[in-house]
């Protein structure tokens, strides 16, 4: 299933021209690279995965439409799932996309 290109435009206007950004293919979706380090992507299933900082993620779990992203049934420590429909609002878009791109900041350049 490809990714949602709609949901990746999006995401490319709000990092649009912010330094050492990329894009990669990968997991069927498209990831947003900050430094090396993927910050978000828009996903095969539509929803945005978002890097979180995970004492922080713990916190954003309890926000609407946000869910703990899980690879082969075991929970990803800080790495979440935004719901397609939590993201309709394109201010709720830009704070999870900034969420993802600061924590990939934090981490030393690739």
């Amino acid at each position: 299933m490809a990714y949602d290109e709609a949901l990746a435009a999006r995401v490319r206007d709000e990092l649009g021209g912010e330094p050492g950004v990329t894009e990669r293919k990968m997991f069927g979706g498209l990831g947003f690279m900050v430094d090396g380090h993927m910050a978000v992507a828009a996903g095969s299933t539509g929803d945005l995965m978002v890097r979180a900082d995970p004492a922080a993620g713990e916190q954003w779990l309890e926000e609407e439409g946000v869910r703990p992203m899980e690879m082969r049934g075991r929970p990803m420590t800080g790495w979440l799932l935004v719901s397609t429909a939590t993201l309709d609002d394109d201010a709720a878009l830009a704070m999870w996309v900034e969420r993802g791109a600061t924590y990939a900041r934090s981490l030393p350049p690739k």
